[in-house]
């Protein structure tokens, strides 16, 4: 009796794990359309450069529609003010590309991430979560894996929270500490999503969500790179990380 009513609850328990994961996944589509249209591009525009427009990597809108998310290290130190260099965001806009100007508000070095303003209308923002994410969970990011390359399409991947980890490991030799690191292992640590899903060096600032709401849980930060940082494209890892959402919370806040 009791290994017939054990077979059935672990009957019962898998359909409903798989009923779950099945609803999940129709739900997907749904929510990729809703978070497509707030996804930008991050660069600068020179119009005496060619190309006028670079890009620099991925963002995301926030808030009242005018507040853009992306990391910090995405965003150019300096401008070419002498040229009048503006730093802003990349909209897709038929065939080519549309700039609009935004200014850096506000920056977190230590846990990477950017606030930018926008100028003119708003745009379609995503919402932030308010729990962190699980380890085990199931999760989607979405951004420009290869920038402007192939044109500025946004490209959505799946990723599972494989772990929660300290953000720097320390270095297993002295003798590989640079000043660099040393600087890093300073810091107060904080907690970082390691992810089982493959970015590409554009998705940096891309936003990591639920697929189910579309409520964003962190920001892709960075790839984790066998050898050079050109085999990223020809040979990723597989692991990415992100940057928990409530950093991006209290950067809202400054």
């Amino acid at each position: 009796m009791t290994r017939r009513w054990f077979g059935k609850w672990v009957a019962a328990g898998a359909l409903l794990w798989a009923g779950s994961g099945l609803a999940q996944a129709a739900s997907l589509p749904r929510t990729v359309a809703a978070v497509k249209p707030s996804i930008v591009g991050i660069g600068t525009q020179l119009q005496t450069r060619s190309p006028a427009v670079v890009f620099s990597g991925t963002g995301f809108v926030v808030g009242d529609g005018l507040s853009v998310i992306t990391n910090a290290h995405v965003v150019p130190d300096k401008l070419d003010a002498a040229r009048m260099e503006q730093l802003g965001v990349v909209l897709p806009d038929g065939a080519g590309v549309r700039f609009r100007p935004a200014q850096l508000v506000a920056l977190d070095r230590e846990h990477d991430l950017a606030h930018l303003r926008l100028e003119g209308a708003p745009l379609p923002a995503l919402r932030l979560g308010d729990t962190a994410a699980a380890e085990g969970q199931d999760l989607a990011f979405t951004g420009f894996p290869l920038g402007m390359v192939l044109g500025l399409h946004p490209a959505t991947h799946r990723a599972l929270l494989a772990a929660i980890t300290p953000v720097m490991q320390p270095s297993l030799s002295a003798r590989r500490l640079d000043a660099r690191a040393v600087a890093r292992l300073q810091r107060t640590p904080f907690s970082i999503y390691q992810l089982d899903g493959t970015a590409y060096p554009g998705n940096s600032g891309s936003p990591l969500y639920d697929p189910a709401t579309g409520e964003v849980l962190g920001v892709i930060n960075m790839v984790f790179v066998k050898g050079l940082k050109e085999s990223a494209i020809s040979a990723p890892s597989g692991i990415t990380y992100a940057i928990p959402v409530r950093h991006v919370r209290e950067l809202l806040q400054r």
